[in-house]
């Protein structure tokens, strides 16, 4: 996986916080490109969940740990 450089105040990477985040798509080997808040696009791991485009997810230093909104698969 590459490393993006940081653009937000709250890196999704390196950052102890966990960041709420959108599923824009799905990569192979449970990789997804997603959304922030500030408009800028990271490239995380989605092996711990079922996430689809469109999704919310939160994400801790590059992983995906849950998924948000009240629709459970």
């Amino acid at each position: 996986m590459n490393l993006p450089e940081c653009h937000d105040d709250v890196c999704i990477t390196c950052s102890d916080s966990a960041v709420a985040v959108t599923v824009l798509r799905l990569l192979d080997d449970d990789l997804a490109v997603v959304g922030t808040e500030a408009g800028t696009e990271e490239e995380v791991s989605v092996a711990l969940v079922s996430a689809r485009p469109g999704d919310q997810i939160l994400v801790h230093a590059g992983e995906a740990i849950a998924m948000l909104g009240g629709d459970s698969r």
